[in-house]
């Protein structure tokens, strides 16, 4: 049997069923922390290209609802459902609305914040959109930084490092 890693942690879907990232992914699994009303937002589409373009590579891109940037996701989970799937299509599985930061910061996110990014940097998250690639052996590979669109060459070589060919 295999230790626990990140992608065993218990989490919620965003329609309140207890799950991991090893139930939504089964490979590599890129982990956004994301908003309805940032000016970010628009990443969704990418994000949903990337859930799309990689998925039979086995590839999840998972969004996780958070509400502790300037208030940008105020909505109850129906309404951020509604908003992704019929603002920007979203198809990719989104978590129940969780704290990323702080005394409430969900395990997920403990684990998460402690990986560098480009400029050798861990700790909290800055903003909407950081975005995390865990391998399928659950170590974070990579972090991005909200400003990194989903779809820039850093990003799509970091996956494309992860998945099978």
């Amino acid at each position: 049997m295999t230790s626990p890693t990140i992608l065993d942690i218990p989490l919620t879907t965003l329609d309140g069923k207890p799950t991991t990232l090893r139930e939504l992914s089964g490979g590599a699994t890129l982990v956004v922390n994301v908003a309805s009303k940032c000016g970010l937002t628009p990443q969704y589409t990418a994000l949903e290209k990337l859930a799309e373009g990689y998925a039979a590579r086995g590839l999840a891109v998972v969004g996780v609802p958070c509400n502790q940037f300037m208030g940008q996701e105020p909505g109850t989970a129906e309404e951020i459902a509604e908003f992704c799937s019929s603002t920007y299509g979203v198809t990719f599985p989104l978590l129940a609305k969780t704290d990323v930061n702080g005394d409430g910061r969900h395990p997920l996110y403990a684990e998460l914040t402690k990986a560098n990014d480009a400029d050798g940097q861990a700790g909290d998250i800055q903003w909407n959109f950081e975005k995390f690639l865990v391998g399928p052996d659950g170590k974070v590979v990579n972090r991005f930084r909200p400003r990194t669109e989903p779809d820039a060459p850093e990003v799509i070589n970091a996956i494309e490092a992860v998945v099978p060919s």
